[in-house]
């Protein structure tokens, strides 16, 4: 719980990660930084599809478009903490010469896309209103 903590403090306070290991080759904490960004892009990309189910699909049943969309609104929420929580995970290892940190988020991510795209293909084939 320690090392969660302080990863938790360095997303308010990135700058103490350079008290940690040596300056990696900047190139390395450029594309950590991208990779965040695209994590970002996602994330967004995730909540509108999540405000798009909920406002564009009006003759959709209350439950499937409610239930879509706060699918969708949470995997863009997670999707943005994870991608601070990766950013600072990856700066420190870089930092220490440690192996990059392996992550299951992605597989959960893809299966949660996956599984609102399943429930897409069951509300196109059965029709709007259930």
């Amino acid at each position: 719980m320690s090392n969660f903590v302080q990863s938790l403090r360095l997303w308010f306070a990135p700058e103490r990660i350079r008290e940690d290991g040596d300056t990696p080759d900047y190139r390395f904490s450029l594309a950590n930084e991208r990779t965040f960004l695209a994590w970002l892009r996602t994330a967004l990309a995730l909540i509108g599809g999540g405000f798009a189910v909920d406002q564009f699909l009006p003759d959709l049943r209350w439950a499937w478009r409610i239930g879509l969309a706060l699918a969708l609104l949470a995997a863009g929420v997670l999707c943005s903490l994870r991608a601070v929580n990766h950013w600072v995970r990856c700066e420190r290892a870089m930092r220490r010469g440690e192996d990059l940190p392996a992550s299951r988020f992605p597989t959960f991510l893809g299966l949660a896309v996956a599984v609102v795209a399943l429930a897409m293909v069951v509300v196109v084939l059965f029709g709007w209103e259930g």
